[in-house]
């Protein structure tokens, strides 16, 4: 979906409906699935009166998404999978996972400590090199009892994140005709509406790649790594021509002999563009066997699971093949024409120098080029680092230190019983519930109508879900108005200085007492409050006009500030009283300054290939720089 307000946003998800109305209402699709993908669930299973609990990644799926993709059955149903209600299948590692060697057809597990499933099939495990990491499927059927909103047939006013839609087209369709006929659902479902949606196909090849709608992986990223290592390549070539031209003095009489014997200049060439060649397929095959040991260490370090497999992947044999072959020819060309271009003569009786000083400044000019590509990669590497160091260190508007996100067990009276209860623990500072910290991933963005306008406003609001404490356990600044005051319900509104300048009101102060509604008018109330702007998102990102309200069915977390001093008998101290209150449920937490953090695990990765790159380009230089020194010093002898 691409969402048109003030400004373009992309979503890589659709409405709940979309996809049964568009298998119902066209024929484009051969087969069309809707999925809703789901991190971190609960997952409980009960044998011998024990409960084992577990947080699993998983999906809602219809069952035609078993028949667009291919998800091999080793085990039980294979036709009709997940048709009907309260049905799941689990892949081979799951089952061992929970049923050991025992077969899981027909068991049962509680998905949300609430809704059971019955295992009906077994997928062979998923390969590594996929997006779809689910290893739970549910029958989507069901997911109503998750979420009402999901299971609307009318629920068009939004989008869920988790929400997808997949669709084979019939032969011959194209995206073209398909796209086009998408404007009729939002004429039809969002006439009034100031977001204005443009329903997109996106290609399968394209998901991993395109970070407009969340790609893992942008195709530039990875041409600039391909870049890198073609430099890299070049500069060793660069070093071996050096080499090799300086020591075109010690092989004179060699060439001088070849060629009173009978050789002519291309077999010279041929012969040195061979010996090249030995060398080069000589380093492939060590490359080889250094990167295969090494592998399992560059996994670790970017949590990836590449593997280097020939026979598996015969295209890495051609790359392999095809690169040794370009090396031997940019390696070995130029040289073997320094050498077979000798004449006779001059080199049996060594008066060589000459010519091989026409070359020195070729050599000095190639030493140039590799310190330049060096240094062009340390410039990259300082400027990263400087990046780095600015969002690590920069002020983002809100505390993050010290600060433990748990989440909520419920959504009922005894969430605050349990706050209560974390306040009442030494070394604990302050407690809030909330939707989200004020920077996360984990956004619900909604449109609001202000000051009992005709119609909403052309932005989007990110919307904060908070009570009364949010603000102080965050350090968040009130630059006007007053709190939010203790409610489990929708009463009253903060909003940040960004909202009040989309408003382009003059003042904070003028937007106090304006009343705003959202939700189709369900929630209403006065404006109390104005804070100051803070990052809801990364550094790489503007402020979005931020809305906070109490609403205790919003709420999914805690955040618990501590003292820091004690840490470890606090951390223990919650993990008691949370579980106490939650025993059916499993415990998790995590630090906030972590998960800030996660925002730049790209450029993290990209900073650790750089250094590493930087490090080969600056050594391959010194080398090439070293052998030219010592052809010099050769040459120096007499002075």
């Amino acid at each position: 979906t691409e969402q048109h307000r003030d400004q373009v946003s992309h979503a890589n998800a659709v409405p709940p409906p979309f996809g049964l109305a568009f298998r119902n209402d066209y024929t484009f699709g051969e087969k069309v699935a809707r999925t809703c993908n789901l991190d971190g669930q609960l997952i409980s299973l009960e044998e011998n009166g024990d409960v084992k609990k577990f947080k699993e990644d998983l999906s809602f799926a219809e069952p035609e998404f078993f028949q667009i993709f291919n998800f091999p059955i080793v085990a039980g149903q294979s036709k009709n999978i997940l048709a009907e209600p309260n049905t799941a299948v689990i892949t081979e590692r799951m089952a061992k996972k929970y049923f050991a060697d025992q077969s899981p057809l027909n068991k049962t597990f509680r998905f949300h400590s609430y809704i059971d499933f019955k295992i009906v099939g077994v997928l062979k495990d998923i390969p590594h090199n996929t997006d779809f990491r689910s290893e739970i499927y549910l029958s989507y059927s069901t997911i109503g009892k998750y979420n009402e909103w999901y299971a609307e047939e009318d629920a068009w006013g939004g989008i869920a994140s988790d929400i997808q839609t997949f669709a084979r087209l019939q032969p011959g369709v194209t995206t073209t005709e398909v796209e086009n006929v998408l404007p009729a659902y939002v004429k039809k479902y969002r006439a009034e509406s100031k977001n204005v949606h443009h329903y997109k196909l996106q290609p399968i090849n394209d998901v991993h790649f395109n970070p407009q709608y969340h790609g893992v992986m942008s195709k530039t990223n990875l041409s600039v790594l391909g870049l890198i290592g073609i430099f890299l390549v070049i500069t060793a070539a660069l070093n071996f021509i050096n080499l090799a031209t300086a020591q075109a003095v010690n092989r004179s009489r060699e060439i001088g002999v070849r060629k009173v014997l009978g050789s002519v200049r291309i077999q010279l060439f041929w012969q040195f563009t061979m010996e090249t060649g030995v060398i080069v397929t000589l380093s492939t095959l060590v490359a080889f066997c250094v990167a295969y040991a090494i592998l399992p260490f560059v996994n670790t370090l970017f949590n990836t699971k590449v593997s280097l497999n020939p026979l598996a992947d015969p295209s890495l044999i051609l790359f392999m093949i095809a690169l040794a072959i370009c090396v031997t020819l940019l390696s070995g060309s130029y040289p073997g024409l320094v050498l077979s271009g000798f004449k006779p003569v001059a080199a049996l009786k060594g008066k060589l120098s000459a010519q091989v000083k026409k070359n020195f400044n070729l050599r000095r000019g190639l030493i140039t080029a590799q310190f330049t590509i060096a240094q062009v990669l340390l410039i990259a590497l300082i400027v990263i680092l400087y990046q780095l160091n600015y969002f690590e260190q920069s002020d983002m508007g809100f505390d993050q230190e010290a600060i433990v996100m748990i989440p909520l067990g419920s959504k009922d009276t005894k969430t605050k019983t349990l706050k209560d209860q974390f306040l009442q623990i030494p070394n604990v500072v302050s407690v809030t519930q909330c939707f989200a910290p004020p920077a996360s991933n984990n956004r619900w963005g909604t449109s609001i109508r202000f000051d009992n306008r005709s119609e909403d406003e052309n932005f989007s609001a990110s919307f904060k879900g908070a009570d009364e404490d949010f603000i102080s356990t965050f350090d968040i600044n009130l630059v006007a108005g007053r709190n939010l005051l203790p409610s489990d319900t929708v009463r009253e509104f903060l909003v940040n200085e960004m909202f009040v300048g989309k408003l382009n009101l003059p003042s904070p102060e003028e937007i106090l007492g304006k009343t705003i509604s959202m939700q189709g008018g369900e929630w209403k109330g006065p404006i109390v409050g104005v804070v100051r702007d803070f990052h809801d998102l990364s550094f790489k990102a503007a402020i979005s006009p931020a809305i906070f309200t109490t609403s205790l069915d919003n709420y999914y977390e805690y955040a618990v500030k501590i003292n820091m001093a004690e840490a470890s008998t606090t951390l223990a101290a919650l993990e008691k009283t949370w579980s106490a209150m939650y025993p059916e449920q499993l415990y998790q937490y995590e630090f906030l300054d972590r998960q800030t953090a996660r925002f730049y695990e790209a450029e993290q990765s990209m900073l650790q290939l750089i250094q590493a790159f930087s490090f080969i380009a600056l050594f391959i230089g010194c080398m090439g720089l070293y052998g030219l020194v010592s052809f010099m010093a050769v040459q120096k002898n007499k002075e």
